[in-house]
């Protein structure tokens, strides 16, 4: 993961006092603060596809238009959300803003092909797009990096989201279908349990098996009842628990043995899925 400040296709007459922006391969997510300012110009102009959210705030007049023809003129509240796809352009214009937002960037080069079939649109509120958006703010702004494995997962379940919400339905009808077989499953955990030291990307699992990453993820959830993350997080916290009940290795170095940086984390994920923290589960 690449943590990085300032703008990446972003012209705006008053930056944003902090902003932030992590990079891994397939996405990027970006956050920000802004104090009241009572106006502000500037263009949006995306290498990938973009959606912005709200977190908190707002502004009192919010006017944008898209280079699809896209417009919007009204107020800014929290849980806003739009949709910008890569190399389509925003012109827009605030007025007395006051906010934190965040942006999920998805590569179309990466991406589910399908996403190049949804056009710039504008949501009232959409409680699963802004509940992933500020769920990556938060765990951003408190590690300082995002787990890669984290954010291909998120990325990939919005970009299947926001498909699903938006696209034609005849679009999603004939979209390829995929199953993985008893083989292809062993083999991906195969794979994963090879690699639980290691950043884990959905490509990585998706490439062996010659498919795409959106196939992967319906496929193994379709099969397991688990998205790949939900996977990938469970063999580790296993295999943590494991280490913890057999050697003496302090938790940190079990946390990286795990592929996780940091411990604070670490901590959090062994709770939620043993219900106890790692040091309490090492005593029992």
């Amino acid at each position: 993961m690449q943590q990085t400040t300032g703008t990446k296709g972003w012209e705006l007459t008053k930056p944003p006092q902090d902003h932030l922006r992590v990079e891994w391969a397939g996405g990027r997510f970006e956050t920000a603060h802004r104090g009241l300012t009572g106006e502000v110009e500037g263009k949006i102009s995306p290498d990938f596809h973009l959606i912005m959210v709200t977190l908190n705030g707002g502004a009192t007049h919010h006017a944008f238009r898209n280079d699809d023809g896209c417009r919007y003129e009204g107020r800014d509240r929290k849980g806003m959300v739009s949709f910008l796809p890569a190399g389509c352009n925003r012109e827009l214009v605030l007025r007395d803003v006051a906010w934190e937002w965040g942006a999920i960037a998805i590569d179309p080069t990466l991406g589910n092909p399908m996403l190049r079939k949804v056009g710039s649109h504008v949501v009232g509120r959409d409680d699963f797009i802004f509940g992933m958006t500020a769920q990556m703010s938060g765990l951003f702004r408190h590690e300082g990096s995002l787990d890669a494995t984290y954010c291909s997962a998120m990325t990939l379940a919005l970009s299947e989201y926001i498909i699903r919400r938006v696209a034609a339905p005849a679009v999603i009808r004939t979209a390829a279908k995929y199953a993985l077989t008893k083989r292809q499953l062993a083999d991906t955990y195969g794979r994963i349990d090879a690699r639980l030291d290691q950043p884990i990307l959905i490509s990585d699992l998706s490439a062996p098996l010659g498919v795409s990453e959106g196939h992967f993820f319906r496929a193994f959830r379709g099969a397991t009842g688990q998205t790949p993350l939900e996977a990938i997080s469970s063999r580790r916290m296993e295999h943590a628990a494991l280490l913890l009940q057999k050697t003496d290795l302090p938790i940190t170095e079990i946390a990286a043995h795990c592929g996780i940086e940091s411990p604070s984390h670490f901590a959090r994920l062994f709770r939620a899925f043993k219900g106890h923290s790692p040091s309490r589960w090492r005593k029992r």
